[in-house]
């Protein structure tokens, strides 16, 4: 078991050995102890605290469907950032046939925010303008800038080549520098 657990962080090897064997007390440490990684690309990736609950308790009952299916080839947070987009991607995807955005009215929504920006609201309308991006960039700019990750280990968790992330990032900085200058921002 400890040899497949071996891409595991040293303090979750245990918890998912014994979760894996369908012990709910350490399955239950192990939700709790990741939690708030969970939550946090979650509100990353939606900005809204409500449906970063909804997508984070939806990431806790996929985990709790699919842990059994962690090999330990990669590390357990690569794999629980993969769930974790996953997760958040179909509920954008819901909310999406629920309700259309267009970049216009993005536009006219950063612009109307714009008055006399406190430091932390140009932040929050930059993590608004990301969230804007084609999903791919949405997911490179999260993971490098909101995440800390390296080109590398981003790939890992896009499932693409470093290159590919680094033209994500690329073009997601153009796109951004136009959308924030069409709103105002500098």
């Amino acid at each position: 078991m400890k040899a497949m657990l071996a891409g595991a962080e040293p303090e979750d090897r245990e918890l998912l050995a014994l979760a894996r064997d369908g012990d709910r007390a350490a399955f239950a440490r192990l939700v709790e102890q990741h939690y708030d990684f969970i939550y946090r690309v979650a509100w990353r990736w939606c900005g809204r605290k409500a449906d970063a609950e909804d997508i984070a308790q939806e990431v806790c009952v996929r985990l709790g469907k699919s842990v059994r299916g962690f090999r330990g080839e990669g590390r357990f947070t690569t794999w629980l950032y993969q769930l974790t987009l996953n997760a958040a991607r179909d509920h954008g995807r819901k909310l999406s046939r629920e309700s259309a955005r267009t970049w216009a009215y993005a536009v006219h929504a950063l612009s109307d925010a714009a008055a006399e920006p406190e430091p932390e609201d140009a932040v929050d309308r930059l993590w608004d303008a990301v969230r804007l991006l084609p999903p791919k960039q949405c997911e490179a700019v999260l993971l490098v800038y909101g995440e800390g990750l390296t080109h590398e280990a981003a790939s890992d968790v896009m499932g693409c080549a470093e290159a590919t992330v680094s033209w994500h990032i690329h073009e997601a900085k153009k796109r951004l520098k136009t959308l924030m200058s069409q709103a105002g921002e500098d």
